[in-house]
């Protein structure tokens, strides 16, 4: 791993942590359906994905330093309160090679007018926007 996922030398880094079911499995769909490098592996697992990391872990009850929260995997995947969202440059290759790879799109893509975008869902239920810009957006 970089030396930089945890100790940046100005600023910061954002990585997103999703509270799986089961790391292994979601650690396979990062990575083999999505391109991502496993840099650690384990409870937790870290994902390098494009210019980004995820942490992968199963959930868990509170602990000192957050006395109140639980952490859990969705449970409804039709409510969701945050999404991944993934750029890329070409929505129809991606679309194809992800499906092919097992990855499960609710549409295909659709024109939007600014963007091409379509939605999938990992493992876990998490919902992931995958878009293109048109030529007509800024």
């Amino acid at each position: 791993m970089t030396e930089h996922t945890y100790r940046p030398k100005a600023g910061f880094v954002v990585t997103h942590f999703l509270t799986v079911s089961d790391v292994a499995r979601s650690a396979d769909f990062y990575t083999r359906v999505l391109g991502g490098k496993t840099v650690r592996d384990g409870e937790p697992t870290i994902i390098e994905l494009a210019n980004t990391w995820i942490i992968l872990n199963v959930g868990g009850g509170p602990t000192a330093d957050k006395p109140s929260v639980t952490l859990r995997p969705p449970t409804d995947p039709d409510v969701a309160s945050s999404f991944m969202n993934i750029r890329v440059a070409d929505i129809q290759a991606c679309y194809a090679l992800w499906r092919e790879r097992g990855a499960q799109f609710l549409t295909e893509p659709q024109d939007r007018g600014a963007e091409l975008r379509c939605y999938m869902r990992d493992p876990d239920g998490y919902l992931i926007e995958v878009g293109q810009l048109t030529a007509g957006s800024a």
